[in-house]
């Protein structure tokens, strides 16, 4: 990429997060009478709902550690960190020590699922909690709390299942990769052998059980030694997810140095953005069925904010580590839709609905699933990667893949 392109994109990804994205939420989403922060919100910023989205909240506490720790020491992301951890630590809690989805905006219980997602974020963001305060009691909580969820993903019938087991078993896509990502982020606080183990076995999972090079494409479900199920829900391909996936994997290349890993995450990559480009209207479909037959889910055909900035970040890494012009030119031509169709030029962030062609769906900027995550943590990881290539610092590319 010509420096003057790095210049350009850096400019963008920065200033959009510190002047446009985290302004509306840090403006928006603060409950300061009863903590925690509101996400249901509309297109200007005004409350929807009060309920309360563990699993948002997670990673709205991470997202203030992190920027405080990656971007610059402000006293207020800190401050706002605080502010959504002792939320967390006072109310999302149950007595089993694992985490509800919703509460109220008064931090009453609503609904506990049988997901490990609240758990998940709950890690990262005493993780990253603990390295912006460096009070090491949320350290032992991340480790603890990390512990339960393995114990809670690995001991079958302690978790609801989805289906009847005694007539199917299906695994998911899911719990590797947010394992991978999560165990990622936790080994910052300093790595053990239990953690490269998980990411070994997650590692193993996403490539033999679910990466089907028959159809091209990593699966979102399979049965539990991988086996293909010849039904909507055993051919579902979410492309924004594999993509996601493909710059774990990535990051986890760039760690280890390692060719074969990267030639993984490249495969992913590759796969899942010719599933996913829209050739009539451009973007990225939300759901593909592996055999092109009609997605069940009503929304497959949907442009959501989300798997545009993964895309973004996993074409932006994969150019840089490898070097190939045409990762360079899906960058760009990714980057270019979602900057001409997500962004609100009048309220700031971005809308995460879209219609096929592009058109709004949906104006809300918060709901149960979408809050202060995925962009800014597209905007803060871009930003990084373009200043270390500008100030060509190693990363860790894996040579024998530059071509």
């Amino acid at each position: 990429m010509q420096p003057k392109k790095i210049d350009k994109y850096l400019k963008i990804y920065r200033d959009g997060l510190l002047n446009d994205t985290m302004p509306f939420w840090q403006k928006h989403a603060p409950d300061r009478q009863y903590g925690g922060f509101f996400n249901i919100l509309d297109a200007d910023g005004s409350v929807v709902g009060t309920d309360k989205p563990v699993w948002v909240m997670g990673r709205s506490t991470w997202l203030y550690a992190r920027l405080y720790n990656v971007a610059e020491k402000r006293p207020d992301w800190l401050a706002w960190a605080r502010h959504g951890m002792d939320f967390l630590t006072r109310y999302c809690f149950d007595r089993d020590g694992r985490m509800f989805y919703s509460v109220t905006r008064q931090g009453k219980p609503l609904r506990k699922r049988r997901y490990l997602f609240s758990e998940s974020f709950g890690i990262i963001a005493l993780a990253e909690y603990a390295l912006a305060s460096g009070d090491a009691r949320y350290k032992s909580r991340a480790e603890d709390l990390y512990r339960l969820l393995l114990h809670y993903h690995r001991t079958r019938g302690l978790l609801e299942p989805k289906i009847i087991p005694q007539t199917r078993r299906l695994k998911s896509l899911a719990m590797p990769m947010i394992l991978l990502a999560t165990t990622q982020m936790l080994r910052r606080l300093g790595d053990q052998p239990l953690y490269r183990a998980v990411i070994d076995e997650a590692l193993d999972q996403i490539e033999r059980h679910f990466l089907k090079p028959k159809f091209k494409a990593l699966l979102e479900a399979v049965g539990p030694n991988g086996e293909f199920l010849d039904e909507p829900m055993g051919r579902l391909i979410n492309p924004g997810h594999a993509i996601e996936t493909a710059w774990f994997v990535m990051e986890e290349a760039r760690y280890r140095n390692a060719k074969p890993l990267l030639a993984l995450a490249l495969k992913i990559l590759d796969w899942s953005l010719a599933w996913g480009w829209d050739p009539k209207y451009g973007g990225i479909l939300y759901f593909r069925d592996c055999r092109n037959l009609p997605c069940e889910q009503y929304e497959h055909d949907m442009k959501l904010w989300w798997p545009h900035n993964e895309a973004i970040n996993a074409t932006l890494l994969a150019h840089f580590l490898t070097g190939r012009k045409k990762y360079e030119q899906w960058h760009a031509k990714i980057h270019q839709w979602a900057y001409a169709h997500f962004p609100d030029k009048k309220n700031g962030e971005w809308f995460g609905y879209l219609h096929r062609d592009g058109t709004l769906s949906c104006t809300l900027k918060g709901n149960m699933w979408k809050g202060p995550f995925h962009l800014p943590r597209m905007q803060l990881y871009c930003w990084k990667l373009l200043e270390q290539v500008k100030n060509k610092e190693n990363l860790q590319a894996c040579a024998p893949c530059k071509e």
